[in-house]
């Protein structure tokens, strides 16, 4: 659904990215940073406001397929984040964590706790622990008020700015081509943080947050020092011509700060060897201080160790879906072909066999990855995300009832999992039944209640269509085109339902909601003329881009001004 709360405070929600233009100068030596809970500028925007403005963003951003959109991946970098939230110092807030294709190695905090990940990030990183720890400090910046404080501290020297990311995104899309990637270093970039530089106390309180976030959720403490140190290896190799890294751009590293940061992770893993260890849950306190489970006699055993078969490193399995999923399917395939066919096997992994077949099903080469794949099942046989590309290879490879009793099989085991849904509706719906198109349909209309991912509505809008609920399938493509930034194309999918003459009560009433809930962000775009490539009347020519304009190094503002 549309964020409920676009309403009359929606400028003063998109005023938020102005910090981009002045935050870099706040850099103070007596600039002392401590947590204010009542500063001011909390009244200049709203904790819902600033999720509606992040939610805005991540819609943009899709509009112009700078979004990883993969039901699998998504899935694992919230459970990653979400992990990482509930030990952080404001555990009950919005986040929302999604991976950029972007291959810059950065990662940046925006209003609403939207934190994403680029996709260079991930893949060069070497294990969990350090991909945690950047995100840890991600979140730091957002407990920590950071953004709030930069704008509230430059909004003196800044003039009133309308629509400054989403404007120029949309100008970008709009035209497409060179002058969307231009407007991306423009108005994107306010966005991710390319422009922003936290000051130093704000980078160092980043770090202390998020080491304390990290240890408590389990992760390795000097992860996040020798990540960061790592990078500035690569930095002291420029003579060499390699580019410093986004991320020491955004992120300045010095010895200090690694010096910081290996102490504070000193300190924890020293606190840690002093607590007691093992099973502390005492079951007469514990029945006395909780209410009774139902079944459970002992709750101690609860503790106990499930024993379960060791499977695959799921990360290093998602670290080459990001590689895969964020390339060219078919230079993919050579890539990790060539890794295979090494004399010394020191790249056989299991990952890089995963990386390969996935590359092949992308490639259209189905068959040829599901040999890949079965070694690999006959070893894990009980992997969830193998078994899944082993689904996806056979249906590509034409054998359509062996990927169909695979994908039932998964989804009787994982009935809510989107990624199984995703795959095993649209497998369903091409090629099948109209009684296998309502049966897709009815698996993932529960899914729909708690996502904003466009892919799911799509899948479940064409199974809709095939099975005959055009009403629904309607509803969801206008959805789907919503959450993939291009309200103006959902407005008017909405209201052509609206006219149909056998619309039931319930239908028109979700209708008439979807249309009020979209209705105010179409008429500030409208009335700013911002051009969008399904707005027909932005025309505003300080918002156009064309292949002779661009906004490199500038940004777009919704009032036609272009500042440096």
């Amino acid at each position: 659904m549309a964020p409920r709360h676009l309403r009359k405070h929606l400028l003063t929600v998109l005023l938020m990215a102005g910090l981009t233009t002045a935050a870099g100068a706040q850099d103070k030596p007596d600039d002392i940073r401590l947590p204010d809970l009542g500063s001011s500028a909390n009244a200049l925007i709203s904790p819902q406001e600033a999720q509606d403005y992040g939610a805005m963003m991540l819609q943009q951003m899709r509009a112009l397929d700078m979004v990883v959109n993969d039901p699998l991946l998504d899935d694992y970098i919230n459970s990653l984040g979400f992990r990482l939230v509930s030990n952080s110092a404001k555990p009950k807030d919005h986040f929302a964590f999604f991976i950029a294709k972007d291959p810059e190695i950065n990662a940046f905090s925006a209003p609403g706790g939207y934190i994403g990940i680029n996709s260079g990030l991930i893949i060069i990183t070497r294990n969990e622990d350090e991909l945690a720890a950047v995100m840890a400090h991600e979140i730091g910046h957002i407990t920590q008020n950071h953004l709030q404080r930069a704008y509230e501290s430059a909004k003196k020297d800044t003039p009133l700015m309308a629509l400054v990311a989403l404007g120029a995104i949309a100008a970008g899309g709009a035209a497409g081509g060179q002058a969307a990637a231009a407007a991306l270093l423009g108005g994107q970039g306010a966005i991710m943080q390319k422009e922003i530089n936290f000051t130093r106390k704000d980078e160092a309180e980043a770090d202390r947050t998020g080491i304390l976030t990290l240890t408590k959720a389990g992760f390795d403490p000097n992860a996040m020092a020798g990540f960061f140190g790592r990078m500035e290896d690569v930095m002291s190799a420029d003579s060499g011509g390699i580019n410093v890294p986004s991320l020491l751009q955004d992120h300045p590293v010095t010895a200090q700060r690694i010096a910081d940061a290996k102490a504070r992770a000193d300190t924890l893993i020293a606190e840690q060897k002093s607590q007691p260890t093992g099973n502390l849950l005492d079951k007469k306190s514990w029945s006395q201080q909780t209410a009774p489970i139902a079944y459970v006699k002992d709750p101690t055993t609860l503790a106990a160790a499930t024993g379960s078969t060791p499977g695959p490193n799921t990360y290093l399995l998602m670290r080459e879906r990001v590689r895969v999923l964020s390339d060219d399917p078919y230079r993919m395939s050579t890539y990790y072909g060539d890794l295979l066919a090494r004399q010394d096997g020191a790249y056989r992994t299991p990952e890089n066999y995963y990386g390969y077949a996935l590359a092949l099903t992308r490639s259209g080469q189905g068959a040829k990855a599901v040999p890949q794949l079965q070694p690999l099942l006959a070893k894990f046989p009980n992997s969830l995300v193998l078994r899944l590309a082993m689904a996806d290879a056979r249906l590509q490879a034409g054998e359509r009832s062996a990927a169909l009793d695979l994908y039932a099989t998964l989804n009787a085991q994982s009935p809510r999992n989107k990624a199984i849904g995703v795959a095993y509706a649209n497998a369903l719906t091409v090629g099948g039944s109209k009684a296998q198109a309502a049966q897709a349909a009815g698996m993932l209309r529960p899914m729909l209640e708690d996502t904003d991912e466009p892919d799911l509505f799509t899948a479940y809008a064409k199974a809709s269509e095939k099975a005959g609920d055009s009403v629904r399938s309607g509803e969801a493509y206008a959805q789907a085109s919503y959450l993939s930034g291009r309200p103006f194309d959902a407005m008017e999918q909405l209201k052509g339902l609206l006219k149909r003459p056998d619309l039931d009560y319930y239908a028109r009433a979700r209708i008439q909601a979807h249309i009020a809930e979209i209705t105010p962000l179409v008429m500030e775009l409208r009335k700013r003329r911002v051009a969008t490539d399904d707005n027909p009347d932005g025309n505003n020519q300080g918002q156009q881009l064309d292949a002779k304009t661009s906004c490199s190094g500038k940004i777009c503002y919704g009032l036609g001004d272009v500042v440096h």
